[in-house]
């Protein structure tokens, strides 16, 4: 499967279009009908994080998804413009986020809940959620 990259505005009705996209990419690519629901929970709420980040700290910024099939199997990226080091400090919660949305930080333990192979890089400009699914071995040739 060739990479997919979404840039979506920071608004909560393009979460859908992140998961119906994922979810085509996560058939395409042979993702186990029973780990299609789960990449559709967890996409969900990594750009509901994102969204809720870029509306409070970037709004005009949009939120970046990329899913593409390697090695290692079906990677999804979701990348948020929020404060720097947000997912691991110690800052006040009320600074993180409007009050209306949840804790980012809440979304991080719900995605470790629904995805056993998760990281979180904090970087500069904000945080690269990465989640990874194995896929069914292909037989050589039949990709």
């Amino acid at each position: 499967m060739p990479t997919v990259e979404l840039l979506l505005s920071p608004q909560p009705h393009h979460v859908r279009t992140a998961r119906l996209v994922g979810v085509a990419a996560a058939r395409r690519a042979g993702l186990p009908d029973e780990l299609v629901d789960e990449l559709r929970w967890a996409l969900g709420e990594a750009c509901s994080r994102a969204v809720a980040l870029h509306a409070a700290h970037a709004p005009d910024v949009p939120v970046r998804v990329v899913l593409r099939d390697d090695p290692t199997g079906l990677v999804v990226e979701v990348v948020d413009v929020g404060p720097e080091g947000l997912p691991v400090d110690d800052t006040d919660p009320a600074a993180l986020f409007d009050g209306e949305s949840v804790d980012p930080r809440v979304s991080l333990a719900v995605l470790g809940g629904l995805v056993d192979d998760m990281e979180v890089l904090p970087g500069p400009g904000g945080t690269t959620v990465r989640l990874r699914w194995p896929l069914p071995a292909r037989v050589s040739g039949l990709s």
